[in-house]
C-alpha cells in the first residue's frame, strides 16, 4: 500500500501526498547489479528488437547471466516488463507527486485531476509497445502493479476531495480504465487518433470544458 501522509504547507493548506512506489526493495550489492543488468538487457531488447522478443531466455543472454537468476528475480516475462516499466514509471510519478501545478500538489484537486489524465494519455502514448506487451502476457497484473496501485491511490484521493460524497475507489478505476494500452493502441493504430484528440475526448466524457471543469470543481 502506498504511503500516504498530510503536509501542512506555508499558506496553513493541509494537502495529502503519496510517496513514490515501484521502488525495488533494499537488496545486497551484487544483487541490485544483477538486476540492472537484466533491466538494461530487457530495455536494449525492446528498443533494437521490439517488446515480442523479450523471453527469459534471451534477457538473460544479452545481460550474460544465467537464465535461472533471471526466473528468480522476475519469475515471467509479464513481471520483468513490468518491472521495466517501473523504471520509466518513477518519473512520471514523480510529476504528478511532488511536480508543479497543476499536475503537482500546489494545485486544486479538480485541475489535478484532469491534468494526470492528460499526462496519463501522453505516458501511455510514449510507453504503449511495451505495456501492451506486458497487458498481453498478464492482463490481469496491471492491477495489482504498484505503479497502478499509485495511479489509483492518487486519483482516488482527488475525487474524495471533489465528490466526497462518490465512490471513490470505484469512480478511480473507471477513470483509469480507458487507459488500457490496447485500447491507446487502436485508437491510435486502427483510428488514426492523436494523444491530444484522445485528451480531447476525456475532457467531454468527464463533461469538462475550456477549462471550467464542468461538473467536478464547485463554483
Amino acid at each position: 500500500m502506498e504511503d500516504i501522509g498530510e503536509r501542512e504547507d506555508m499558506r496553513g493548506t493541509v494537502r495529502t501526498e503519496l510517496a513514490v512506489t515501484g521502488q525495488p526493495p533494499a537488496e545486497r550489492a551484487d544483487a541490485a547489479r544483477n538486476r540492472r543488468k537484466i533491466l538494461d538487457a530487457a530495455a536494449g531488447l525492446v528498443a533494437e528488437r521490439g517488446p515480442e522478443a523479450i523471453t527469459m531466455n534471451a534477457v538473460a543472454q544479452a545481460a550474460g547471466i544465467g537464465v535461472g537468476t533471471v526466473y528468480r528475480r522476475f519469475g515471467d516475462v509479464a513481471q520483468l516488463l513490468f518491472a521495466l516499466l517501473d523504471d520509466r514509471e518513477r518519473q512520471f510519478q514523480e510529476g504528478f507527486l511532488s511536480g508543479p501545478a497543476p499536475l503537482g500538489p500546489d494545485g486544486r484537486p479538480a485541475e489535478r485531476l484532469r491534468a494526470f489524465l492528460h499526462a496519463l494519455a501522453d505516458h501511455v502514448a510514449e510507453q504503449q509497445t511495451t505495456m501492451l506487451a506486458a497487458e498481453a502476457a498478464s492482463p490481469l497484473a496491471r492491477y495489482t502493479s504498484g505503479a497502478y496501485l499509485t495511479m489509483h491511490t492518487h486519483v482516488s484521493m482527488l475525487l474524495r476531495q471533489i465528490r466526497p460524497e462518490a465512490d471513490e475507489a470505484v469512480l478511480a478505476h473507471l477513470l483509469l480504465a480507458p487507459f488500457l494500452p490496447s485500447l491507446f493502441r487502436h485508437l491510435t493504430a486502427e483510428c488514426g487518433r492523436s494523444p491530444e484528440q484522445i485528451k480531447a475526448g476525456i475532457d467531454q466524457l468527464m463533461g469538462l470544458c475550456a477549462g471550467e471543469l464542468r461538473g467536478f470543481c464547485a463554483e
